[in-house]
């Protein structure tokens, strides 16, 4: 027997399904993978890279920093792919439990098939590029999955908000710029576009969640989750080994990154929409530890 779960907002998802059924994508149809690379031109803005700006950065030359900027969004999409994959064993988890006679759950089952859809792309973009799907650290992939085994309500919305509002941000950024491979500007289009309506479902189901009544122990333990979540993803999007791509010792790399105030300031950019309207929801702490990990995280500036 299936549990209902709270449909009070029908006519969102019923929106979103019909923005679904009109505008969605299909990614080995409307991504030319026969295109060539177009000499010249980035896979990313160099202006956003992690190392833009420092000693190591002048050291390289144009087409070192290319080959760079390759293996940097290679690295983001597979953490990106890796994040989607979390997110619909979450979504399922939910809609084992959930009437699937409610818009609220057919419509998560049209995320689930669009997250397949962006982890298929995601992965063959990154072969077509012909780089490694380095993926998240060790570490955060075993956070992710003792976490997955607690991961409900307010923290599950917050956390889902933390991997896809940034990267849409970047992505709206880059599907427009000149100066970008068609084939990542194209990628980058079908994301945002259908990533918009996952960002509007998971901001109104942490809107009902932060509704219920919570006790203080409940909030705190939400609390926690979603920082180490902001903690654990933006610091695992640039993979250290990236680095060895232009001949540079993964350590050395990652210490210029994390230390680089271009970067810092390119992931505070990146968060600038959700993190006002995670602290309003509550999900961010005005002190204390997970606090800190929000300020490592470089999503709340110090």
């Amino acid at each position: 027997m299936t549990a209902t779960l709270p449909d009070r907002d029908t006519h969102l998802v019923e929106r979103l399904l019909k923005s679904s059924a009109r505008q969605s994508y299909d990614p080995d149809v409307d991504i030319d993978w026969s295109a060539p690379e177009v000499p010249g031109l980035w896979f990313m803005q160099p202006e956003r890279m992690s190392l833009y700006g420092t000693p190591l950065w002048d050291q390289l030359s144009e087409e070192q920093r290319i080959l760079l900027s390759k293996h940097e969004i290679a690295s983001i999409a597979s953490v990106g792919l890796w994040f989607e994959i979390v997110l619909m064993q979450l979504l399922l988890k939910d809609v084992y439990r959930s009437d699937p006679t409610t818009a609220r759950t057919q419509y998560a089952l049209t995320e689930v098939a669009d997250e397949c859809r962006h982890s298929t792309m995601f992965g063959r973009a990154i072969g077509h590029f012909g780089v490694p799907a380095y993926g998240p650290r060790p570490g955060l992939k075993k956070a992710a999955e003792a976490a997955g085994l607690v991961f409900r309500g307010a923290s599950m919305y917050a956390s889902t908000l933390i991997g896809e509002e940034p990267v849409d941000r970047w992505q709206r950024d880059m599907m427009n710029d000149e100066r970008i491979q068609p084939l990542v500007r194209m990628v980058s289009r079908i994301h945002v576009v259908e990533e918009a309506r996952h960002v509007t479902f998971a901001r109104d189901e942490l809107e009902k969640a932060m509704a219920k009544p919570m006790t203080r122990r409940e909030r705190l333990w939400h609390q926690t989750v979603v920082a180490q979540a902001a903690y654990g993803t933006m610091r695992s999007l640039v993979h250290p080994d990236v680095y060895k791509s232009v001949g540079i010792d993964p350590m050395v790399g990652r210490r210029a990154a994390l230390g680089n105030p271009n970067y810092r300031a390119t992931i505070a950019w990146m968060g600038e929409k959700m993190v006002p309207y995670l602290d309003e929801m509550g999900m961010i702490p005005a002190s204390g530890r997970n606090r800190k990990f929000w300020h490592a995280s470089f999503l709340l500036p110090k």
